[in-house]
């Protein structure tokens, strides 16, 4: 059994046919799905999605990109009481994105503080999303990180070695995407094959970023079986043992998620 532990069931891209992206991810093996919040605006939506499967999760979170508009975006507590539904496992995603600047970076830094606030308040994990910003990434994990009891993954990573290694140092763990499997991805590539298996989780962030060779088609959760076999080339292994390893450190992180029988 494979877990995509990033996707977004709740955009329009879906809609007319959700039933059957699900169900053709049941088919490629994908057992599990995490559907992720981006605005509390649309929290809604994203619950009710996660609501209407068995084998789907849902964080809620406010994006990097939409840090200055949404309401509830750096308030830790808000953030925090919403977490008490059963089918919430995370929070995110947040983090920094000094790549597009959509929201100014007072505005992200404050958003992604009170994010892992309210993940070390109630004990879930934290979906970072960092892009550009690798520096002040990891200087906002590790003063959070000292206070305790904060855990996470750092989401379709595409950072540097520095990013990755210091987040593994934090107890964070690294998600990867089907960028892993696109031409130039050579250097994180090198990178994935140096971070340990007991830390790895893939991830499709559908519906972008399908994999070779889906490439240039929407995304979608059955695909992320192109992702883990590239993964378990880099590592040597069967894909059949890196589906298990991905697996079991997904409900490690998420242990508030329940696994299926």
């Amino acid at each position: 059994m494979l877990v995509d532990s990033h996707c977004h069931l709740d955009f329009p891209d879906f809609a007319p046919e959700r039933d059957d992206v699900v169900t053709r991810a049941r088919n490629a093996g994908v057992g599990t799905m995490l559907t992720i919040s981006t605005k509390l605006s649309t929290f809604p939506a994203v619950r009710e999605v996660a609501n209407s499967y068995p084998d789907v999760f849902c964080t809620v979170g406010v994006h990097p990109h939409e840090a200055d508009r949404e309401e509830g975006a750096k308030d830790a507590k808000k953030l925090a009481e919403l977490c008490g539904h059963p089918k919430v496992i995370g929070l995110g995603e947040s983090g920094l994105d000094y790549y597009y600047g959509h929201s100014s970076r007072d505005n992200q830094r404050a958003a992604f503080t009170a994010h892992m606030e309210a993940a070390r308040k109630t004990g879930l994990p934290v979906v970072v999303h960092s892009r550009d910003a690798d520096a002040d990434t990891v200087e906002l994990l590790a003063d959070q990180s000292a206070k305790g009891g904060l855990t996470g993954l750092i989401h379709c990573f595409t950072g540097t070695r520095m990013l990755a290694e210091r987040a593994l140092d934090l107890g964070f763990y690294i998600s990867f995407s089907g960028i892993i499997t696109f031409k130039n991805a050579e250097e994180l590539r090198e990178i994935a094959a140096r971070v340990p298996l007991e830390r790895i989780l893939v991830e499709t962030d559908s519906p972008y970023l399908a994999p070779i060779p889906n490439r240039g088609k929407r995304n979608e959760p059955a695909f992320v079986v192109h992702t883990a076999a590239l993964l378990a080339k880099l590592k040597g292994i069967s894909p059949e043992e890196l589906a298990k390893a991905t697996t079991d450190n997904f409900f490690r992180l998420f242990a508030k998620a329940q696994r299926p029988q």
